[in-house]
């Protein structure tokens, strides 16, 4: 009797994992994984990001942040609603997106540049009017505006995370890894928007250089980042700049002098398991989106890379006191932090 019970609970488990493979809303492709260090080496556990200081908001999810002329950090919520937080950590709405911003910055003439995942690509000026820069590509809607920065010549570059999945689809792209993220750019002159590198497993966080003469651009399912040259001989060209990270890169932004600030909201571990399992990821997606989040390996973790593409700086918190870091920023002598879960944003002290 017992053996026919197994038996059967044998077979509905096979039926199970049957249907859920054939209702599964993915196509997963399988993918080899870069060797993953861990939390080894230049990446050892500290605490250096314990006693971060936070600042509440009131709304979750400040991923991103600008560092304002005037002083002033501004940030997006979950909700749409753009904020100021002025040098006495009070906050005021300045403007609503009507979506989900998420990579920031200014341009020259004061206007907030915001990459939100469900609009586009769209323009905010001092006196909160939004309008949408860029919504599609060659008559294709752009899914998942990420991040962004702009050049010597006030072109707009800003990745396209996916062009199968949105914002509220996240999971579903990493489990499928085809591969569709973009690193674009948007022409203020001429209004047109164009595709400089493709293929990018999650096209994520973009910044500029020394001199703007080549960006960084973070793909976050391989743990890699690239750098695309903009001007000089190499225009057009691209190379791996680091690679084999522990965790996801989400952003990255430059000081200006020589670091690279990189978040890392989670570590590579759970998607390395799968990388060569399609099948398992097949299931996998067709699960309740909660329990697909719970296989992240969600962390609190920061690094700052030199511009050989060598890490100098390591910022952890074991405690997760202050996690899911999606942004580190450098402005004026404090580094800023944001991130997808949290409450608040957070700032310590620069690095010299």
């Amino acid at each position: 009797m017992v053996v026919k019970w197994l038996m059967f609970g044998l077979f509905l488990l096979a039926s199970a994992c049957t249907a859920a493979w054939l209702l599964a809303p993915v196509n997963a492709e399988s993918w080899e994984a870069d060797s993953n260090p861990g939390l080894t080496g230049v990446f050892s556990p500290n605490t250096a990001l314990a006693g971060v200081h936070q600042i509440s908001m009131p709304g979750i999810g400040p991923e991103a942040i600008a560092c304002a002329s005037d002083g002033s950090r501004w940030t997006g919520l979950v909700d749409g609603r753009i904020l100021r937080i002025d040098n006495n950590e009070t906050f005021t709405e300045m403007a609503n997106t009507g979506g989900r911003p998420l990579g920031m910055k200014f341009d020259v003439d004061g206007n907030l540049i915001v990459a939100d995942a469900v609009k586009g690509l769209i323009s905010i000026n001092p006196s909160g009017a939004v309008t949408i820069l860029a919504d599609s590509h060659d008559g294709k809607p752009l899914l998942f505006v990420d991040d962004l920065d702009i050049d010597n010549q006030g072109r707009i570059w800003f990745s396209d995370a996916s062009e199968r999945y949105s914002f509220k689809e996240t999971m579903l792209d990493f489990l499928e890894a085809s591969r569709t993220g973009r690193l674009m750019s948007y022409d203020p002159s001429s209004g047109k928007t164009a595709v400089h590198m493709d293929g990018l497993f999650f096209a994520n966080g973009v910044a500029m250089g020394p001199n703007k003469a080549w960006l960084l651009i973070n793909e976050t399912g391989t743990g890699r980042i690239h750098r695309y040259w903009i001007e000089g001989p190499r225009a057009g060209e691209s190379e791996v700049f680091i690679k084999e990270l522990p965790g996801t890169p989400d952003n990255v932004t430059f000081d200006g002098k020589e670091t690279f600030w990189v978040s890392l909201p989670s570590l590579r571990r759970s998607l390395d398991v799968l990388s060569d399992k399609p099948a398992l990821r097949q299931i996998v997606s067709a699960l309740p989106e909660t329990l697909q989040h719970s296989a992240a390996s969600i962390t609190s973790f920061v690094i700052g890379i030199n511009l050989n593409g060598e890490v100098t700086h390591n910022l952890q918190d074991p405690a997760g006191g202050y996690h899911y870091i999606t942004s580190a920023i450098a402005c004026d002598d404090e580094l800023w932090f944001g991130s997808l879960a949290m409450q608040s944003v957070a700032r310590m002290p620069a690095f010299n």
